[in-house]
């Protein structure tokens, strides 16, 4: 396979957690990968990594929170890197606070980050998909938009809106030949924790790591295009920490 023929993913929130495990993993499966993160640093040992595989791969920057820009950013990445098969939603923040206790900017700049941002990201790549009459999209939400937690507010919703949005983009983008997954993971062993924006104690040691969600990932899209899984919900055997 020639690689103009090979698939081409693109991932956000590549430089670290399930995303940078995911783009790795694609390239392993021989699929060339565009990975978006805010940084072009950060980016830069995982372009090496996914480059050693054999696979094209190109970092770009993008910074998800600026809106407005999302939808034109990921328009300019697609006509730089070529076609794009696959879509990987993961890039996301972390946020604990009881409802009470958000304010409003902070709750706003959740559901940006969580929802609205894939929403965009999802806009900018949808036509092409659409022309070629092909393509997977895969949303990293979470267990939290199936399961309420105290604290949890302001993420829960966005990822049930991320669910959502995945549930009514499968109804209406299968006559396109788009297939659209919602991947629901439990606590994942990531950087997240260790954000300004959360404040809790897990044991880290009995989480999900981000190679097992990445490997439930591939597999997801690896499957012949004539099957679909619609929502994927994965759990460290520990159960909810």
């Amino acid at each position: 396979m020639s690689v103009e023929q090979k698939q081409q993913a693109l991932i956000t929130g590549a430089s670290s957690g399930i995303g940078k495990a995911t783009a790795l993993a694609l390239a392993k499966a021989g699929i060339n990968v565009a990975l978006v993160s805010r940084s072009l640093d950060k980016l830069a040992a995982v372009t090496t990594a996914a480059e050693h595989t054999g696979v094209k791969a190109q970092a770009y920057a993008v910074d998800l929170a600026c809106i407005e820009q999302v939808k034109e950013n990921i328009q300019a990445i697609a006509h730089d890197f070529g076609h794009i098969d696959i879509l990987v939603n993961s890039a996301g923040i972390a946020y604990t606070a009881n409802l009470s206790e958000i304010p409003l900017e902070d709750w706003q700049q959740v559901l940006n980050l969580n929802l609205t941002s894939v929403f965009e990201c999802i806009m900018g790549i949808l036509p092409g998909m659409r022309d070629r009459g092909r393509g997977t999209i895969i949303n990293v939400a979470s267990i939290a938009g199936k399961q309420a937690f105290p604290g949890w507010g302001a993420y829960s919703v966005s990822k049930a809106g991320l669910i959502s949005l995945s549930q009514t983009l499968a109804q209406e983008e299968r006559v396109h030949g788009i297939r659209v997954t919602a991947v629901c993971p439990g606590a994942v062993n990531t950087g997240l924790w260790d954000t300004e924006t959360v404040n809790v104690n897990f044991d880290r040691a009995k989480m999900l790591t981000p190679e097992i969600v990445a490997e439930s990932i591939v597999h997801t899209i690896l499957l012949p295009p004539q099957a679909v899984i619609d929502e994927l919900t994965i759990m460290p055997s520990a159960g909810v920490l």
